[in-house]
């Protein structure tokens, strides 16, 4: 995703540069019609001792692959810094909401049972158990997409922790195979085991709750289901 700062940073140093240049050179360059993107073959041929027109073509061309390189890291570059908890595996950092990879956790309005067959809201209890995990500290976020609903689809870490798969090992998300082939297969099965979150009582998976959810069931029916895991 986009960093404004690499752009910034971009933007000042190709000014310096074209400053540095001899402008009347560096006009002549790019009202050429034969510049382009492919190169610079200037309608002239620049004199070995013609100094001031072959630093400012040096320059250009510096300047030109300096923001290529600089727009590159700004695309791939990582996001963090303190994130708002907006849902079990969705966050907010400067604005910019960050779905959490190859994970899901129950919906804000899905219901789990507990291992004494009482409802609770199970998605609510993920986002509650995240922020006091996070409790304030910068949060960093690897991007590797982008999902539907416009939003960054990254793994992100706190302290170099896997938040994906602290949520999995604790039984408050489940490893969403679709999208991660298997990455927490082995940390859920650990939470399965251990009887953690979900796993004390019985759920409903994300996915088949949304599922539910568009073929207008209520968030009560659709949390109990004959296929929910026990």
């Amino acid at each position: 995703m986009a960093n404004p700062d690499g752009a910034v940073m971009a933007a000042a140093l190709f000014e310096r540069l074209f400053l540095y240049c001899n402008y009347n050179r560096v006009s002549e360059l790019f009202q050429s019609k034969s510049w382009g993107l492919s190169g610079c073959r200037p309608c002239r041929r620049i004199a070995a001792n013609d100094v001031p027109g072959l630093r400012a073509s040096a320059a250009v061309g510096l300047a030109f692959l300096l923001l290529l390189v600089m727009s590159r890291v700004a695309l791939s570059g990582e996001l963090s810094g303190q994130a708002s908890v907006i849902g079990g595996d969705t966050l907010e950092i400067r604005g910019q909401r960050i779905r959490l990879w190859g994970i899901d956790t129950p919906e804000s309005t899905q219901l789990c049972r507990a291992d004494d067959s009482r409802p609770y809201r199970c998605g609510a209890k993920a986002a509650n158990e995240l922020d006091a995990f996070i409790a304030g500290r910068p949060v960093a976020c690897a991007p590797l997409s982008q999902d539907q609903y416009g939003r960054t689809v990254a793994t992100c870490s706190v302290n170099g922790i896997d938040l994906g798969e602290w949520l999995v090992r604790s039984g408050l998300a489940l490893d969403w195979p679709q999208f991660s082939k298997g990455r927490y297969a082995v940390v859920q099965r650990e939470a399965d085991r251990a009887g953690r979150g979900v796993w004390a009582g019985s759920y409903v998976a994300p996915w088949l709750y949304r599922a539910c959810l568009r073929a207008q069931g209520s968030p009560t029916n659709c949390s109990d289901d004959a296929n929910a895991h026990r």
